[in-house]
């Protein structure tokens, strides 16, 4: 109270010194703000008139009357936010005034403009505030499900992609007969390799979606994908755009389907973390692992799925019936294939350490699929080798993955058993039970710019063609990014009197007569690779991509029997990639990729490839793909 008595007092002070009629400095009162009665009164000479431990009473307030003033009401123009937002589907309902502006669209708040480098807003350059424009893909658009098209929680997202790839490819290519081959006269069975191609693919997307934010699953989503494909290949030997040789050695064409088209509904919200379970059914993209070993296509099914921990734990469970896909483009057809597949998986982030995340799955194929000639008229179901006649694949697999980073080290791994039953295997010539294995690891280390990288994988081989027991690992219909981006033993498909040594898109050593459209092979030589690559990021806008791998096959007993051919060598060769990918608006908008790669063989694969006359030369591919999204 001490305290608040001496302030009250220097107040008093600094209003007397305001008097004219007492002649006083109140500056070091007012700096030492403590002062009492006995100085107060000397000061002022004068008694104080009342009690001064007690606040003094305030003056009186004499009310002020103002002459009344007509208010016209006032139109506020608020600017509109940047980008382009489209017409708003909120109808204002309170009205504005003189005071206040009621906005009742909350995703359409506007900011000032502001050019905040005075340049005028340059389509080159990463400007902020950037006015709105319709066809503007790179900044907030109505069309690009940034702000709704009706409410406050229905939006529209129109994208599309075009991609342009152009390949060239030195590949083993069997002759014809005699009388038919395109150059008359030659005697060895295999002869010129070179092939080019080319791949147009349009996609165009309509996704609508009702939900109140991005981090929130939404409430229901409906999303349809037209395609559009035209293809081409040119070769040097007749028999490889057809089996009919009258159609020489070109092919041209087109594909149009409705790739995917499906519904999202979700079912419940499983805590206040927007945890939740959703289901969806169409035509959809699943993959089930981190690297596709197993299964990763664009197919027909029903998948329930969700997450759990705060989004920790994602769980899948899934049930494809499989469609019929088209030779060339690889697009779906309308055709049902006569195949099932269940596929359940768990994955759990921050498992163990963080940044790491684990995965378990299940995967049932049951391929019951019916005798078929693709597009182009060679013969994929069943296998065309040994017996001739349809059959039936029942298998289970069981898996462990892994992807992440422990301390400064990535890891990428995984491991899988398949068990089950083929009923006739058509190199086999009996029913086969299956029991295969196969296990990838990746490691990598980042040191500033380049992350270097040694990798490994192992698929069971068939030891024995001639019993009933397949061990030969293949996947469902796998698309394998694993062992270089742009390796060429991934990349192409290398034939064998009617099958794939190996089939693009994929690393198993199979024997396959396709990866999209044959069915599981279970009697194949398996593989070993080994490998060691570095990702150079040369600026933010262009990264290299460098690889090199040693192949061996892990059994020869199936190639062997297929080729009536001894003690094969193991070593396939060494595959050896390098290849770019620019981004030249530092964005996904455009990528620019290149790349080149080569398979040096080795005496297994020479064995399998050599001419009459001559050996099996160095294979090389090429290819430059320009993919535009928007």
């Amino acid at each position: 109270m001490a305290g608040v008595g001496r302030i009250r007092l220097a107040g008093l002070a600094l209003a007397l010194a305001a008097s004219p009629a007492v002649a006083v400095d109140p500056a070091p009162l007012v700096r030492n703000a403590v002062l009492t009665r006995a100085t107060l009164t000397m000061l002022t000479q004068t008694p104080p008139t009342r009690p001064l431990d007690r606040e003094l009473d305030p003056p009186p307030v004499v009310p002020i009357k103002l002459p009344a003033v007509a208010v016209e009401p006032v139109e506020y123009r608020y600017p509109p936010p940047p980008g382009y937002t489209g017409p708003s589907g909120i109808l204002p309902r309170s009205g504005n005034n003189a005071e206040y502006d009621t906005i009742e669209d909350r995703w359409r708040l506007g900011y000032p403009g502001w050019d905040r480098y005075g340049l005028g807003h340059p389509r080159v350059f990463d400007y902020p505030y950037r006015p709105g424009r319709v066809a503007d893909q790179f900044n907030q658009n109505v069309l690009k499900g940034d702000f709704p098209i009706y409410g406050q929680d229905l939006f529209l997202n129109l994208s599309g992609s075009l991609s342009s790839l152009m390949e060239g490819r030195a590949i083993p290519t069997a002759t014809t007969p005699f009388e038919s081959t395109a150059r008359p006269n030659t005697a060895d069975f295999f002869g010129r390799n070179g092939q080019f191609s080319t791949q147009q693919l349009l996609t165009v997307s309509a996704d609508i979606t009702r939900g109140d934010a991005s981090f929130k699953p939404p409430d229901w989503r409906v999303k349809l994908t037209p395609a559009f494909n035209l293809n081409s290949l040119a070769a040097q030997e007749l028999a490889v755009v057809s089996p009919d040789v009258r159609e020489g050695t070109t092919r041209t064409q087109t594909w149009t389907t409705l790739q995917e088209w499906f519904a999202e509904y979700k079912l419940a919200d499983l805590s206040s973390q927007y945890d939740f379970v959703s289901v969806r059914a169409g035509s959809q993209p699943f993959t089930s692992d981190f690297r596709g070993f197993i299964f990763s296509d664009v197919n027909r099914g029903v998948r329930l799925f969700g997450n759990l921990g705060g989004n920790r734990t994602q769980f899948n469970l899934a049930y494809f019936r499989q469609l019929e896909k088209d030779t060339n483009s690889q697009l779906n057809t309308f055709e049902d294939r006569n195949q099932n597949v269940v596929i359940a998986n768990v994955y759990r982030q921050d498992f163990l350490v963080p940044g790491y995340t684990a995965s378990a799955s299940v995967h049932y194929n049951d391929d019951a699929s019916r005798t078929r000639f693709d597009r182009n008229g060679f013969l994929v179901r069943p296998d065309p080798v040994g017996v001739f006649q349809e059959h039936r694949v029942q298998a289970v697999y069981l898996g462990l993955a892994g992807d992440g980073h422990i301390g400064r080290y990535n890891v990428s791994h995984a491991a899988y058993w398949v068990l089950g039953k083929d009923s006739l295997n058509p190199l086999a010539g009996s029913e086969q039970t299956i029991s295969a294995q196969m296990a990838a690891l990746e490691l990598s280390y980042d040191r500033d710019w380049v992350r270097f990288k040694a990798s490994g994988l192992y698929q069971s081989g068939d030891g024995n063609t001639n019993n009933s027991r397949a061990t030969g690992f293949d996947g469902i219909i796998d698309q394998t990014n694993f062992g270089g981006e742009f390796a060429f033993w991934r990349r192409q498909r290398i034939p064998l009197f009617g099958v794939g040594l190996t089939n693009d898109q994929s690393q198993y050593a199979n024997l396959r007569s396709s990866r999209v459209q044959g069915q599981s092979n279970f009697v194949n030589p398996g593989l070993w690779l080994v490998g060691f690559g570095a990702d150079v990021e040369v600026t933010p806008r262009l990264r290299s991509i460098n690889n090199v791998n040693a192949l061996f096959f892990d059994k020869t007993a199936s190639l062997e029997t297929f080729t009536f051919q001894n003690q094969l060598d193991r070593y396939i060769g060494t595959d050896l990639s390098t290849g770019v990918e620019w981004r030249p608006r530092l964005n996904n908008n455009i990528i620019l990729l290149g790349g080149v790669s080569g398979l040096v063989p080795g005496d297994g694969f020479r064995q399998l490839y050599n001419s009459k006359d001559t050996k099996a030369p160095s294979l090389v591919a090429g290819f430059v793909e320009v993919v535009v999204t928007f």
